[in-house]
């Protein structure tokens, strides 16, 4: 097809093949700068000095949209998907994008009368104007607040990207590849620095004698022991029963820490069995609430690979484990249902389409 603008402001599209005028288009009111094809060839756009935009559907010979702006357009052009419209305007620098509202949504394309009187658009720009960016209180009060659980028969997943979970079981694997093939090398001076005494001579400070009496060189066991901020939180939250702040803090962690938190929750690590069970009150939450359900699983499976001979050795801690079993199986097995139902349907449809 080839578009062509005669002088007394119409349009004519033409067969390149047949070389014939198949279509005649009238309603700009000043010369035409622009016109543009639809990638699909149903649709053309054109521009004149009237101030006009109007698109014509080639099919029915009719004009189908058509608006009005401020500026004279004197360039058009469509995007190779037919998702947006570019124009150039008369002293104007930018481009102005529109967008096609046929893709967004049923829109009527309808033909227009031709005494179609065009309403006035306001050209896109890079800000809004201040009036238009307020928002009243009842727009915010109506703000849609997302719920943390649609139902209680459902699963939802954490938002964390899989590099902050889905490798905790292979940490070991991980730190044998990355470990240096050779040594740290020592520098052969090693800077060091004396603290000194203000004035002109320079002198070093040297301890008194009071602080070398009262200096230990024995370490408490309390300093040594010392336990992190999630084993507290833990701890805390064991007692109160709400495991919200425990939780924040180990998806705040990278899987290196998680697993150091995790290892330090034994008394070989400086905890104790109570924060082990604690532990296990807190994954058993988390699968009661049907939230985090990748990352329950994944802190589950570094913790019973951490501590699974220590904790064989406690009966409270195998009662607590086993009655987690059976809600693992309990959750898996409604899952199962809800996904071999699912499949059903699917085939079904598939098959009543086909």
């Amino acid at each position: 097809m080839l578009a062509l603008a005669l002088d007394d402001f119409t349009l004519l599209v033409a067969d390149i093949e047949t070389r014939r005028v198949v279509r005649k288009f009238a309603g700009h009111h000043g010369n035409i700068n622009n016109m543009t094809f639809s990638p699909d060839g149903r649709w053309l756009v054109s521009v004149a000095m009237d101030c006009t935009i109007r698109t014509w559907d080639l099919p029915s010979g009719s004009l189908v949209d058509c608006f009005l702006v401020a500026m004279a357009p004197v360039s058009v052009s469509m995007s190779p998907t037919g998702d947006f419209l570019a124009t150039a305007h008369i002293d104007s620098l930018g481009i102005s994008l529109w967008t096609n509202k046929s893709l967004c949504g049923p829109v009527g394309l309808r033909p227009l009368p031709a005494d179609y009187q065009p309403t006035a658009e306001t050209l896109p720009g890079v800000a809004a104007d201040q009036t238009g960016q307020e928002v009243t209180s009842d727009e915010a009060d109506d703000a849609y607040v997302s719920v943390e659980q649609l139902g209680a028969e459902l699963v939802t997943v954490s938002l964390l990207p899989e590099s902050r979970w889905k490798s905790l079981l292979h940490l070991d694997i991980i730190k044998k590849r990355n470990r240096p093939v050779a040594p740290p090398v020592v520098p052969a001076a090693a800077p060091f620095f004396l603290p000194t005494v203000p004035g002109i001579t320079p002198r070093f400070l040297s301890p008194t004698e009071t602080e070398q009496e009262t200096r230990s060189k024995l370490l408490s066991w309390g300093s040594l022991a010392q336990r992190s901020e999630f084993s507290s939180a833990l701890e805390s939250a064991d007692q109160s029963g709400s495991f919200d702040r425990p939780l924040c803090l180990l998806k705040d962690c990278g899987q290196s820490a998680v697993s150091v938190e995790l290892a330090s929750l034994s008394a070989e690590g400086g905890g104790a069995d109570s924060l082990l069970l604690a532990f296990i009150h807190m994954i058993d939450s988390m699968l009661d609430s049907g939230r985090d359900f990748d990352l329950a699983h994944a802190y589950l499976a570094l913790f019973l690979k951490l501590h699974l001979r220590s904790l064989s050795k406690d009966a409270a801690i195998m009662d607590a484990l086993l009655r987690l079993s059976s809600r693992l199986e309990a959750g898996w097995a409604g899952l199962r249902s809800s996904f071999d139902q699912s499949l059903c349907l699917l085939a079904y449809a598939k098959s009543a389409l086909l």
